[in-house]
């Protein structure tokens, strides 16, 4: 680091934790930079800042600046039925409403003990891995974008991504805000009609991931912006709470599908897949992989998908007052380990109700994959982290 950097950083140590509105420091080679990006940078994925401090183009200081989209939610789901919060978990991550769907379901049925129908657990794979796809996808496409690509990449995936939105639509009324799952099971059957259009779809997509890897994968702009850029070593991501693809990449081999094996998950064969070199690469790479688990996962559970009930016929959805206690369901999202920490006092509303967002958790340590890096790389390391700022904010 030259003499900039290193004055820049004893400033910092020496007590003034709000340096942002210091003046720059002065030194005989110049003055250190501060560069807000955002609140509304096109590259942001919702409205989010970053603060910058740089010596010439490389980053010597990060700050995330987020709460622009905060709305309340835990504190509003604590004056309403349990029930009543479902459709707002929808849009947390709201490209994957599905699986918020799942994890607060999941947190109440630990509550109250509630069992799911055979049937339902399928579906809720089913769904959760369509949702897997879609985010994935997204992801790559949009990574692709921010480091300045055409947007071929990106509507290869808006393509697929509007097979699987059209199946959601048709099962559960709605593209996007889905509100499906249900304590005890899922809202609506799928049809046999449904379930032949699913397996037409996911039929496709093992060519689409063809495409996309060929396409991507050894692009040697692609590789030479990605590869050795923001590192994260697997021991930060462990002490920071990182999960999902991002902590998958740094190859560490955690995946609560696996640990928990949660709903029916024992029963299907998939790989975990691991980075090597912990850089934003083996992070696009990982969710290509995870991508292909999906296709195999989907396949799995089409084929065995039992007749049977979609609710538990002692699932009750009026007059719902669980028992005092506590309870936390966690399940593994597309972005991380998505939690729901619940405390009943036996009344109709939790008295205490808590999302464990992986956006904003994942999120914690952007500053330390920037460090060192140019300035035209930061887009780039906070693209590959994936975010969605509804769940950051919440």
């Amino acid at each position: 680091m030259s003499n900039v950097g290193l004055q820049a950083e004893a400033t910092a140590a020496s007590g003034r934790e709000e340096g942002w509105n210091r003046p720059r420091t002065l030194t005989p080679e110049g003055e250190l930079l501060e560069v807000a990006m955002g609140p509304h940078h096109p590259s942001t994925h919702g409205v989010f800042r970053m603060d910058v401090a740089l010596d010439g183009e490389r980053v010597i200081r990060l700050k995330p600046v987020f709460g622009y989209l905060h709305r309340n939610h835990e504190k509003l789901a604590e004056g309403m039925a349990y029930l009543a919060s479902m459709p707002f978990t929808d849009r947390l991550d709201y490209i994957c409403s599905l699986t918020n769907n799942w994890a607060y379901a999941l947190a109440v049925e630990k509550l109250v003990g509630q069992e799911v129908p055979e049937r339902a657990q399928y579906l809720r794979v089913i769904l959760a891995e369509l949702t897997r796809i879609v985010n994935h996808a997204s992801s790559v496409g949009f990574l692709i974008q921010e480091m300045g690509a055409s947007g071929t990449p990106l509507m290869y995936a808006f393509r697929e991504r509007e097979k699987i939105l059209d199946l959601f639509e048709s099962l559960t009324g709605a593209r996007m805000m889905c509100n499906y799952m249900r304590f005890g099971g899922c809202r609506v059957d799928a049809s046999a009609a449904w379930l032949d259009a699913t397996r037409k779809v996911v039929a496709g997509l093992p060519r689409f991931a063809d495409e996309f890897e060929n396409l991507l994968c050894t692009n040697e702009i692609l590789m030479a912006r990605c590869q050795g850029i923001g590192i994260l070593r697997p021991e930060l991501a462990v002490n920071a709470g990182v999960t999902g693809p991002l902590l998958r990449a740094s190859g560490v081999n955690y995946d609560i599908r696996k640990v928990d094996r949660y709903g029916i998950y024992d029963r299907f064969r998939f790989r975990v897949p691991l980075g090597d070199h912990w850089d934003v690469y083996d992070r696009f790479m990982v969710r290509l992989l995870e991508l292909r688990e999906s296709i195999g996962i989907l396949e799995q559970a089409l084929k065995e998908i039992p007749a049977g009930p979609i609710m538990d016929a002692k699932a009750k959805l009026r007059g719902f007052r669980p028992k005092a206690g506590e309870a936390y369901g966690r399940i593994e999202a597309p972005k991380g380990e998505l939690g729901f920490y619940l405390i009943s006092d036996g009344g109709p509303n939790p008295y205490r109700y808590r999302v464990r967002p992986p956006s904003l958790i994942n999120l914690t340590i952007l500053e330390d994959m920037c460090l060192g890096e140019h300035l035209a790389d930061v887009v780039l390391i906070f693209g590959s982290v994936d975010i969605v700022l509804g769940e950051v904010d919440r």
